[in-house]
């Protein structure tokens, strides 16, 4: 039985608290919060212990699962936990996750710990999609497509323009885009030609809605290097509607072989709910984890070093009998 820890209780924290659930070689053993361990019970019941008294379950946590934000919390969380836990993070700042792997291997090694990072669908699964394909097709494209699905960074931006109320932003892939990749013709794709974004918001009263949709549209690194609609809703409709965390998008390889054979490679997702997928990848990630600890392993590990093998409650034998 592989004893788990969860680090944070919100959607992530609750998604790995149902996955575990799923898992029968797995037992939760507790959950780690910043917030007073007397504020609040876990759907599960079980333990609720404070960040700050971490240490006093090193003996009876094989891997904790960190399930905090990847701007503030992570960067600083998975080197301190990984000098105390085997650890699993979803870290999904692409540009930063070299610097982040030198941080926690370095705290990692020192500990004899292993420490994974980086693991979820993006990056994660379609990390793993694009490194088996790159390698396979070796004269080609890669292209990466999200959605349709919910930008939480995206969506929070929006909350942050004056005169919004609540507010939730789609990105959605251009169908001509995917279709003329599908088509193998290996085509160059601007940002605006691949993605479009559709924000849906709840208004303040007596709130500019011009100005409200004027400031989304333009605001850089957000919205402005897309084609972006922004439709006014009230709260009835955002609740009714817009109540889910639902996700996806493919990796698409197109590539040549021999005299100029065509030849594709598609990975799909289609996410009812980000987080709750999202949890599920970590626990497995989270079994191999605790079997390459077991093994002797130590320092940060991605997703790129983990063999199939090690995500699988099932034996090796039974593997290559059903499997293979």
């Amino acid at each position: 039985m592989i004893r788990v820890a969860i680090a944070g209780y919100g959607n992530l924290g609750r998604g790995v608290e149902k996955a575990i659930a799923q898992n029968p070689d797995m037992e939760l053993v507790c959950i780690f919060t910043r917030r007073d361990p007397e504020s609040f019970q876990a759907n599960s019941g079980v333990k609720v212990v404070a960040m700050a008294d971490m240490a006093s379950m090193k003996d009876a946590v094989d891997v904790v699962i960190l399930c905090g934000g990847s701007a503030t919390d992570l960067p600083e969380q998975t080197p301190q936990v990984a000098s105390l836990f085997n650890v699993i993070d979803s870290f999904d700042t692409h540009a930063n996750i070299p610097t982040h792997f030198e941080k926690v291997n370095e705290a990692a090694k020192n500990a004899g710990k292993v420490a994974m990072i980086s693991v979820g669908w993006d990056p994660g699964m379609f990390s793993l999609n694009r490194i088996y394909a790159e390698s396979i097709l070796r004269e080609g494209s890669t292209y990466t497509f999200w959605g349709k699905g919910v930008s939480q960074g995206h969506s929070d931006a929006i909350r942050r323009v004056p005169g919004v109320k609540r507010g939730i932003q789609y990105t959605v892939p251009v169908p001509e885009a995917l279709e003329a990749v599908r088509s193998g013709s290996n085509p160059e794709l601007t940002t605006r030609e691949k993605h479009t974004r559709e924000c849906f918001v709840v208004a303040e009263e007596g709130a500019d809605k011009a100005a409200i949709e004027e400031a989304i549209k333009n605001m850089p690194n957000y919205f402005s290097d897309y084609d972006t609609t922004v439709t006014f809703i009230d709260e009835d409709e955002f609740d009714r509607v817009h109540n889910q965390l639902p996700h996806g998008g493919f990796v698409l390889r197109s590539g040549v072989t021999g005299e100029g054979t065509k030849q594709l490679i598609e990975y799909s997702l289609t996410l009812g709910s980000n987080p709750e997928f999202t949890a599920c990848v970590l626990v497995a990630y989270a079994r191999a984890a605790a079997r390459m600890a077991s093994e002797g392993m130590t320092g940060c590990k991605t997703v790129f070093d983990v063999a199939p093998s090690y995500l699988s409650p099932l034996s090796a034998e039974e593997l290559r009998a059903h499997l293979l």
